[in-house]
């Protein structure tokens, strides 16, 4: 996933249930609709609450600008709230019926809104109190527009569940998601109706929503999930987010206000082969914008005559400093430790270590994110992270012109911490980024795949995902 733009330092709710990203599990909801009072005392999505929830009442003030005639829509809400100890962050999901605009070339839809990410009730339940001119919880709510299927009168409920998973995230990590990022989400949005193209996710601002709406518990944004297939979210990663998603609101099949159409067969680059010339185009005169993902990445050390020496990482809870496992995916601890200590690999006072050897490992989709790495970041000046989707550890390719590093000509492979740095001088990159030029056609790739360039005494590995 793409979007952790900055750490949210909110306190947590009462619940521990949310703390794994984006798991397979369906939302416990239950779906009020319209004149049907709830066991909680809310009728639909704008009766009043038992108790006052200033924040909600602005939001649902917000809905009734835009959708006037809907003051009571079909609505999906945790059976046992988060801030009770449920699994689900979002209070409740308004799900409305949306005519579209066929001037603009929007077709009908159903439009999707979330309750929860920012502070409805004011009380520290959930986010750190807050008001105006600040951010209201996390600062944004998330939308969602899905084509409505001809003879189609209530609108499908399972685009809650995906709603609920990125807010699980976002709470779990305390990563922000913005217009621009987009999430790796490799699954059907809606399995039940089988395979789709649609399976991955961009970010914008909503068409209909203010980009910045004041609450009596501060500001909110609406941050709306676009559903893109795999070619569309590569283009998104080789060159940046809002770019691609200017020339998708310039096309037929997803227009101006990006309704997601999940019956779509093509990608916009299929359909129409000038899009994918203007983003090479943007992408050679600009670089990506995408300065790191999330991945399965892990390192060992080269040294000397010995073929290679593990970076391991020791066991959370355990009593034996003796008992260890490889660092890989699997890793909960923060603490990196070598099993050996030879002449490959020094250490200065401050915890900073110098590798004169090293081999990464990257598993297939990480690797092939390796040519715009290059092409696009570090060739252009740039760098590029890989950070563990488990632990702190990270990977950063680095230029020479990049400032602020503790890696050097003469001390190219630096881990500081849990921090990796690997600097690339300009003519290896060139020549890494030549031999990568295989990695653009996975499926013609036999793994283990190892890409090495021993005068640098550095080595490359792809394995299986």
């Amino acid at each position: 996933m793409h979007g952790h733009h900055q750490q949210n330092t909110r306190e947590r709710p009462c619940s521990d249930d949310a703390t794994d990203e984006l798991e397979d599990q369906k939302p416990m909801i239950t779906l009020y609709p319209p004149n049907r009072t709830s066991s909680t005392g809310t009728s639909g999505c704008l009766g009043s609450p038992m108790r006052r929830a200033p924040g909600l009442e602005a939001l649902h003030a917000l809905c009734r600008e835009i959708y006037p005639e809907q003051t009571n829509p079909l609505t999906v809400t945790a059976v046992l709230k988060y801030w009770l100890g449920g699994p689900d962050p979002l209070d409740y999901i308004s799900m409305y019926e949306n005519p579209g605009c066929p001037e603009l070339g929007v077709p009908p839809h159903w439009h999707y809104i979330s309750m929860g990410l920012s502070d409805l009730h004011g009380d520290g339940r959930v986010h750190n109190r807050s008001g105006p001119g600040r951010p209201s919880g996390f600062g944004f709510e998330l939308t969602f527009r899905l084509a409505r299927e001809r003879g189609e009168c209530s609108p499908p409920t399972w685009p809650a569940a995906v709603l609920q998973q990125l807010a699980k995230y976002v709470f779990s990590s305390g990563n922000l998601l913005m217009p621009g990022d987009h999430v790796s989400w490799h699954a059907p949005f809606d399995p039940s109706r089988g395979p789709s193209r649609i399976t991955q996710i961009l970010m914008d601002n909503d068409a209909q929503l203010p980009p910045n709406y004041a609450t009596p518990h501060g500001d909110v944004s609406f941050v709306q999930i676009v559903g893109v297939t795999s070619d569309e979210l590569r283009a998104v990663q080789h060159w940046n987010g809002q770019g691609v998603l200017n020339l998708l609101k310039s096309t037929r099949d997803c227009g101006p206000w990006l309704v997601t159409d999940l019956r779509r067969a093509r990608s916009v680059l299929e359909e129409d082969p000038s899009i994918a010339e203007k983003i090479r185009i943007g992408l050679e005169r600009e670089g990506s914008n995408l300065s790191g993902v999330s991945a399965k990445c892990w390192w060992v050390q080269m040294g000397g005559e010995k073929s290679t020496i593990s970076y391991r990482d020791r066991r959370e809870n355990s009593d034996d400093d003796e008992e260890e496992v490889d660092i890989k995916p699997k890793i909960k601890s923060e603490r990196m430790s070598p099993c050996d200590q030879d002449d490959a690999m020094s250490e200065d006072e401050a915890g900073v270590r110098v590798f004169h050897g090293l081999h990464l490992h990257f598993n297939l989709e990480a690797g092939s994110l390796l040519p715009l790495a290059l092409r696009g970041r570090v060739l252009h000046g740039r760098h590029f992270t890989y950070k563990s989707i488990i632990s702190q550890s990270a990977v950063t390719l680095v230029a020479p012109t990049v400032t602020g590093t503790f890696v050097s000509k003469d001390r190219p492979y630096v881990m500081q911490g849990t921090w990796l740095q690997v600097l690339l001088s300009d003519e290896l990159a060139e020549k890494m980024s030549r031999d990568f030029l295989i990695l653009n056609t996975p499926d013609q790739l036999q793994l283990p795949k190892t890409f090495s360039w021993p005068e640098h005494r550095l080595a490359i590995t792809i394995v299986h995902d």
